[in-house]
């Protein structure tokens, strides 16, 4: 599981490969600057202003599998499949 330090870390590293100061990222997203900083800094940010982020350094498709449908599993296939798991 990727941490959110781990995610603001490559956020900061996909800006810079842009050649985007934190102040020009604000500017063109309308996340204020000091979000900025927090979030690269720390991890912490609102969801709302991530996706806005995400937006302008063209990352949206990322949140694609976000919360993505499962397939739909039977209660039969997942016995199946504890049983098949207990024949090692």
């Amino acid at each position: 599981m990727q941490s959110s330090l781990q995610i603001a870390k490559r956020a900061r590293s996909q800006r810079l490969s842009q050649n985007l100061s934190r102040k020009t990222l604000a500017k063109i997203s309308g996340v204020p600057e000091a979000s900025i900083k927090r979030f690269e800094l720390t991890g912490q940010i609102a969801f709302l202003a991530i996706l806005k982020i995400a937006y302008v350094l063209g990352c949206m498709e990322d949140f694609d599998s976000l919360f993505a449908p499962k397939e739909n599993v039977s209660l039969e296939q997942v016995l199946m499949k504890e049983r098949t798991r207990g024949r090692t």
